[in-house]
């Protein structure tokens, strides 16, 4: 739901729960949402808890899906680790999510890439967009 959607269901009725539920959602999206790709290769800087300490952790790979809206938007990221796939779901608001790299934009003609998850190598290569 947009914002300004969301906005007008608060002002018709402000006392109602579901109000209260879209003013949390709206504090919480961000301003402007990197614009992820589906076949880009990104790199996503994550903050990372350790007992006391934080830190900020990088995972790159290759999107392979987006879904959802608002403030439950994800998209999953898969890379090879070791000769072993590794996917990670990342929710597009979460302020867990620092930033967004975006490193190259792929060449791709579907909506999820779930057939990378059988190949390796070569194979697991997404073409390249040029220009």
């Amino acid at each position: 739901m947009d914002k300004a959607r969301s906005q007008q269901l608060i002002d018709m009725n402000p006392n109602c729960a579901y109000a209260a539920l879209l003013r949390t959602a709206q504090d919480s999206m961000k301003e402007t949402p990197p614009d992820i790709k589906i076949g880009s290769t990104v790199r996503v800087h994550v903050k990372i808890r350790e007992g006391e300490r934080e830190r900020v952790q990088v995972f790159e790979g290759t999107v392979i899906a987006r879904r959802g809206s608002g403030v439950s938007e994800t998209f999953t990221v898969r890379r090879l680790s070791y000769g072993v796939g590794v996917e990670r779901v990342f929710p597009l608001h979460s302020p867990n999510v620092v930033k967004v790299e975006i490193m190259r934009l792929g060449k791709i003609r579907r909506a999820k890439l779930y057939y990378l998850r059988g190949r390796v190598g070569k194979a697991a290569k997404v073409k390249q967009k040029l220009g």
